[in-house]
């Protein structure tokens, strides 16, 4: 599948390139990577990323040309003090031209830009895309630096930020540009038993400053299936000192990790996309639980709950303010994704519409225990402080099998469509919280879309009120939340009694309510919350009579 130069960009980019000339933009094919020495015969290149390694400066115009006339899609080359001259050599041929910076290791630069080309440049394939998105979730969970690399510490991916320039260290510096760290340091990492640490257990491992040789404080962790080391995630000190919570988000980003290493290695297990499919599949109902089981490594009759996650439109920061849309759904993905493989290490996750999902194996049995809470409450948290955006989590129950996941996501699901999605309105809630409200949601939904199941009386009611601009439907609703008070009905309607009293009697009068025969009353109750909900008739009456249903009690 063909990429882009701008995809190959998003994961190469600085600190090993940059784009000079772009004439016909960065949404060029590229199909493949070819390497020419300006001393090669001439050649077609067509949708190639072409990297001139033989030359530089001015030597390296004649080459930008050649290929340029054989179609290439982009040229790399070192441009020393001659970045002028092959500007306008690029723009005149109209090819795209990247000027490698001039410490960059070539090698390092092919083997990045190859498995960018190798995996597609598709976001849902697992690749290094995959690779360089989480360890940008990692860098702003943890507030650090963050690297990834392979046994043979070669760095497969890296965050990136503009602001991170002025705070990275040397070490970083050398791996990411493809040479060897400072060997003193390197010297006493094997010396301190880091490295074993890191190659035998799933352990976060601190390791402290060093500014005699440049060096600033890390965490690393180990990326392991089963006993075998895959590689490991270094994350950098920067400005900021590392977030609380910074070794859990790095346990979990290593479970992560390693699913994405090992489909790397292995073209036979399923791609991120036929992952995803399971995942979903599962969810939906569609996918054998055997076939799940067996992929990913689960006991089929391991109980499980899923989670749904949803952005909700109202955040912290004022309407209209760019930060509210920053957060995307694929963002959120990967936030959920390093927090939940922290809960439980086989946790699995997917996006379906626009909400996302986390299937929990072992899950706890009656009620959600602390930790599970904990790491809901996280993501929502981490979503608001980044970027002012809400995020509500609801739980399913746990259910005996994965066969039942389907039925916890539904549930999951009603959570969800029953919250309330207010500020200081709860972020989590699970599905033994609000039953009460679940069910009554569909109940009224079954009301509203059964025209043989409505009240004349109610619709008798709802007429009168859009007529004549009155509000006998709010009140009788009040008046039976507050199971007949009429005091605690005409404060939260901000009335006087006697005008609450007037206009229940006249909704009386007008529908023929039978407020007085226990049967109907539930009727007429159950049929005025489904009017205001159809109506939008005093909705913010409906809204209140719900928020105090779905605040936990105290623990």
């Amino acid at each position: 599948m063909d990429t882009t130069l701008r995809k190959v960009l998003a994961a190469v980019g600085e600190p090993l390139v940059d784009v000079v000339e772009s004439p016909k933009g960065l949404d060029v094919p590229v199909t493949g990577l070819t390497i020419v020495d300006p001393d090669d015969e001439p050649d077609q290149y067509a949708g190639q990323l072409v990297l001139v390694i033989g030359a530089r400066g001015r030597d390296a115009v004649a080459a930008v040309r050649t290929v340029a006339r054989g179609r290439a899609a982009a040229v790399a080359v070192k441009a020393g003090d001659a970045v002028d001259e092959l500007r306008a050599a690029a723009s005149a041929a109209r090819v795209p031209l990247l000027v490698v910076r001039p410490d960059v290791r070539w090698e390092r630069l092919e083997s990045l830009a190859r498995d960018v080309l190798d995996s597609g440049g598709d976001p849902a394939e697992d690749g290094p895309g995959e690779l360089f998105s989480l360890a940008q979730t990692v860098a702003l969970l943890t507030h650090g630096i963050v690297s990834i690399e392979d046994t043979a510490s070669r760095v497969l991916a890296y965050s990136r930020s503009d602001s991170d320039a002025a705070q990275v260290d040397e070490l970083r510096r050398l791996s990411i540009l493809g040479w060897q760290g400072p060997p003193d340091y390197l010297r006493m990492l094997r010396e301190w038993g880091v490295f074993d640490r890191l190659r035998t257990g799933e352990e976060v491992v601190h390791v402290d400053e060093h500014a005699d040789l440049g060096v600033r404080r890390r965490l690393a962790v180990g990326i392991h299936a089963g006993q075998r080391q895959l590689g490991t995630i270094w994350v950098q000190e920067g400005a900021t000192p590392f977030a609380e919570r910074a070794a859990d988000v790095l346990l979990g980003a290593a479970r992560v990790a390693a699913g994405h290493l090992i489909r790397r290695r292995s073209r036979e297990t399923p791609g991120a996309r036929w992952s995803r499919e399971l995942v979903t599949g599962l969810l939906d109902g569609r996918t054998d639980p055997g076939l799940v089981a067996g992929v990913f490594g689960l006991a089929e009759r391991t109980t499980a709950l899923v989670v749904a996650f949803a952005v909700r439109d109202r955040g912290s920061l004022p309407a209209g303010d760019p930060a509210t849309h920053e957060l995307s759904l694929a963002e959120l993905t990967d936030v959920v994704s390093v927090h939940a493989a922290t809960y439980r290490r086989a946790a699995l996750t997917a996006s379906d519409g626009a909400r996302v999902y986390a299937v929990l194996p072992d899950a706890p049995g009656d009620r959600p225990d602390p930790a599970l809470l904990a790491m809901c409450s996280e993501v929502a948290a981490m979503t608001l402080r980044r970027a002012g955006v809400r995020v509500q989590a609801g739980i399913g129950s746990a259910v005996a099998g994965l066969a039942g996941v389907a039925t916890s996501r539904r549930e999951a699901d009603r959570v969800l469509d029953a919250m309330p999605d207010g500020p200081g309105d709860p972020t989590v809630a699970a599905f033994s919280d609000l039953r009460a409200e679940v069910l009554l949601n569909q109940t009224l939904a079954l009301l509203e879309t059964s025209p043989d199941l409505r009240d004349p009386a109610v619709t008798l009611l709802a007429a009168y009120d859009r007529e004549h601009g009155s509000d006998l439907v709010g009140s009788v609703l009040a008046w039976l939340d507050a199971m007949g008070d009429v005091r605690v009905a005409a404060e939260r309607l901000t009335v006087h009694p006697n005008t609450l009293r007037y206009r229940v009697r006249r909704a009386v009068a007008v529908g023929g309510l039978r407020l007085d025969e226990p049967r109907a009353r539930l009727m007429h109750h159950l049929q005025l919350l489904a009017a205001v909900r159809a109506d939008g008739m005093r909705a913010d009456l409906f809204d209140r009579t719900r928020v105090d249903a779905h605040r936990r009690p105290p623990e």
